[in-house]
């Protein structure tokens, strides 16, 4: 098992960004702050959406893998009315046939974030 951290990226001290374990990567809960910051890139939730996917991006890289090696993607979404702004930024990253996917709303986040993304990666030989 390996624990990754990228250096860089905003992150608590109380997790990594991600872990690696056999060909599974697990990318722990990512927002959609501004490099070397804290602070989250202005906007609301398709900016936050965009700069988090951004963010996960960075991380799969550093574990050996892409936005193509996505499988299952968790996202938060601190109001259900920013659910279409959050929904078209990631469909700008993914595509017309994105990972499987569930959004789940009204939650309260980290930073005040509008957006809280994690997901799980296969990791290619």
């Amino acid at each position: 098992m390996e624990k990754v951290v990228v250096e860089g990226l905003a992150r608590l001290p109380s997790f990594s960004h991600a872990v690696v374990a056999g060909d599974t990567i697990y990318v722990s809960g990512s927002l959609g702050t501004l490099p070397d910051s804290m602070e989250l890139i202005p906007g609301g939730a398709g900016p936050e959406t965009t700069q988090t996917l951004s963010n996960i991006e960075t991380i799969l890289h550093a574990s050996g893998a892409s936005l193509d090696d996505v499988v299952k993607v968790n996202v938060y979404v601190s109001d259900m009315a920013a659910f279409n702004e959050m929904n078209n930024a990631y469909l700008e990253v993914f595509g017309a046939s994105p990972p499987a996917r569930i959004t789940v709303g009204g939650v309260d986040l980290a930073l005040n974030a509008a957006v809280e993304i994690d997901c799980i990666a296969h990791k290619p030989a």
